[in-house]
């Protein structure tokens, strides 16, 4: 079983920064792959980027050269570093984990957090 916290998610305007970051436990085994998703209201949810515990990582094309992915193991906790923020980056973000390396598949999710950009 593994519980997620997210947090980091606010009102920014355009072209403004935000990170946010999930803490994870585990009760189990160690969490390999760790991502964010987004949902946008009317959209499918959508990757945005992944990483895995060795480090190897994957970003959506929309965000690339704006967000990074990183990871803190020692404190199992993932961060999303955005940058030049744009309308179109509103959404809910969900923070998943995973047991295994398949870094678009994930059983555990968690709350979500609001990210708006708006002027």
């Amino acid at each position: 079983q593994v519980t997620l916290v997210e947090s980091g998610g606010g009102l920014v305007q355009p072209g403004g920064s935000l990170r946010l970051s999930c803490a994870a436990s585990t009760t189990r085994f160690a969490i390999n792959a760790m991502g964010w998703y987004r949902q946008a209201p009317g959209k499918q949810r959508e990757l945005v980027a992944a990483i895995s515990s060795g480090g190897r990582t994957k970003l959506a094309d929309a965000v690339k050269g704006r967000f990074d992915i990183s990871r803190d193991g020692a404190k199992n906790t993932v961060y999303l570093e955005m940058n030049s923020l744009k309308h179109e980056d509103t959404a809910v973000y969900y923070c998943c984990a995973s047991y295994y390396y398949d870094l678009d598949d994930y059983d555990y999710w968690g709350q979500g957090t609001q990210v708006t950009v708006s002027s």
